[in-house]
């Protein structure tokens, strides 16, 4: 059985057909509070196919195609919903140029955004379900959409993506949060998606001011570091994290610039998320207001 499904994830539109179950059954349980808006045009048709031929019976595969192009090798069967996530993550990567587009989590506290850019493994989106479930709102989990020439920050609300330990982790904070099913043995490894609380969805169209630019990592042996940066340094490591920066050029590297002139930049090392928080919302936010 196939079927379509239309995703309205401001600001742009997806959608999705899928003859695979248990992508259909993700998308209904971790979409199910995404904002409505049936008749909008799609941006982006996506399909979610199951493998031809034998592969249908033997290690069955999953095929992911956007329009008529097919940028990833196929997968697993089972791991079709994170192909699907790191999908949509390339269409939009790969062909919006309206933004400047950063690999970093944003969340918000109000109108006040902060940015944190970060590689994998760094602990960037155990850090983000945390604080999205402790009364932030998240805007991205991977994606900054920076408005050209401004601090301004445009949500893509959609699931975390959680991995390994950090999905252990993430079910025992959070019991009754709505996980999809694992994609085990992924190139990231194990894989799930948890879908954020209901506010951040509410908040889907809400922009953001980004205040502070903060650059997390997971130290297990550190409680918590703060290492206030100099513009030079968060400019380098803010541009080493930009999808476009190199597409787009003088807009790019203008609204960088001034963002990193107007507010202020750390690196914080921690093993202690609730220590992060109360850095976060007692020192950077109550410098913001």
């Amino acid at each position: 059985m196939t079927i379509t499904k239309q995703l309205y994830l401001p600001p742009f539109t997806f959608s999705v057909t899928t003859d695979i179950p248990l992508v259909a059954a993700n998308l209904q349980r971790l979409y199910a509070h995404a904002p409505q808006a049936e008749s909008l045009l799609v941006d982006y048709p996506l399909r979610l196919e199951r493998g031809a031929g034998l592969r249908r019976l033997f290690k069955p595969q999953a095929r992911f195609f956007a329009d008529t192009q097919e940028p990833f090798q196929p997968l697993q069967l089972q791991q079709g919903y994170a192909m699907l996530e790191w999908g949509m993550n390339w269409c939009i990567a790969a062909h919006e140029m309206q933004y400047v587009i950063i690999h970093s989590a944003v969340l918000a506290k109000g109108d006040k955004a902060i940015l944190f850019p970060a590689p994998p493994g760094s602990g960037k989106s155990t850090l983000t379900a945390y604080l999205a479930f402790n009364g932030w709102r998240l805007l991205s989990d991977e994606m900054a959409l920076i408005l050209p020439f401004s601090n301004k920050v445009q949500p893509f609300v959609r699931p975390i993506c959680l991995k390994n330990r950090s999905i252990a982790l993430a079910k025992s904070w959070f019991p009754t949060g709505v996980f999809s099913s694992i994609a085990t043995d992924t190139h990231k490894g194990d894989v799930v998606h948890l879908s954020p609380p209901a506010a951040s969805w509410q908040g889907a169209l809400q922009q953001a001011e980004i205040v502070a630019v903060v650059f997390p990592s997971y130290q297990a042996d550190t409680n918590l570091d703060i290492y206030s940066l100099d513009q030079t340094q968060a400019f380098m490591q803010l541009a080493r994290n930009a999808f476009n920066f190199g597409v787009i050029g003088q807009e790019g590297f203008a609204t960088l610039t001034a963002i990193i002139e107007q507010v202020p930049a750390f690196e914080v090392q921690y093993n202690d998320l609730t220590a992060v928080a109360a850095f976060l919302e007692q020192e950077v936010l109550a410098d913001a207001r």
